[in-house]
């Protein structure tokens, strides 16, 4: 394995098997540093190098996958070392989109909310209202296809997963775990602690763009009840969902 330091001092390149790179940042989940990862990776994007066939955007790394037979591993990480100075000397910010996504925080779809306000020793009500009133970044999607890593949660309901992992959590399930919120795009096995459920789909592979989120948008949640909850859902099985509400 083979590393290299950029001159931001900051950055490591890391050979990542034989087809790609991992670039890291400062290790932390901070929105400047996460910034820089999202710059790096529209520099990247929009330098349009042949060789390069993806980027994969976390909370303080990029990882590069790469066609060895193209560029060698030395040259491509000065490319991207002068694209990661380039990047941070314009270092204007991409507009980024703000979602927003209904929650219905009803008992039913709120498998973990009791457990957790007995944790933070508040209230029900409390737990979900600091749940959505902050405005979440988008950091990363991962483990499943558009499962969204979005943070930071309010230290008043930070919690660590649960010991023992559900087997079947359900599709669309809005859950927390550290300083961090998420949805689960389908059912799936899962440690989160579940808070509600979302009607909007976030994953769809029929789609030419199959992932509702992206890195670097933002999202507000907003509480809907139950009857709103089965009404979206009707309306989005019909067509009939007006999407501007979302995307506002």
């Amino acid at each position: 394995m083979e590393n290299e330091t950029t001159d931001t001092k900051t950055i490591r390149f890391h050979q990542f098997g034989e087809q790609a790179i991992l670039i890291n940042f400062e290790q932390r989940i901070e929105e400047p540093i996460n910034l820089q990862v999202t710059l790096l990776d529209t520099a990247i994007h929009a330098a349009n190098i042949p060789a390069i066939q993806y980027t994969i955007p976390a909370y303080c790394s990029l990882t590069v996958g790469y066609d060895p037979t193209l560029l060698d591993y030395k040259t491509l990480c000065l490319l991207i070392s002068n694209l990661t100075i380039s990047s941070k000397e314009n270092s204007v910010q991409n507009p980024t989109r703000q979602l927003s996504i209904p929650v219905c925080y009803d008992q039913e779809f709120a498998l973990d909310l009791e457990q957790v306000a007995k944790e933070k020793e508040i209230t029900t009500k409390k737990v979900i209202q600091y749940h959505y009133q902050p405005i979440y970044k988008v950091f990363m999607l991962g483990f499943l296809p558009g499962f969204t890593f979005m943070g930071k949660i309010l230290e008043s309901i930070s919690c660590k997963r649960k010991k023992e992992p559900r087997l079947k959590v359900p599709a669309l399930s809005v859950g927390i775990a550290g300083e961090q919120t998420g949805i689960y795009p389908t059912e799936s096995p899962g440690g989160w602690q579940i808070l509600g459920r979302t009607p909007i789909p976030i994953f769809d592979a029929t789609k030419e763009q199959p992932f509702l989120f992206q890195a670097g948008h933002k999202v507000k949640f907003y509480p809907i009840s139950k009857k709103e909850f089965v009404m979206i859902q009707k309306d989005i099985e019909s067509n009939s969902f007006n999407w501007q509400e979302i995307y506002g």
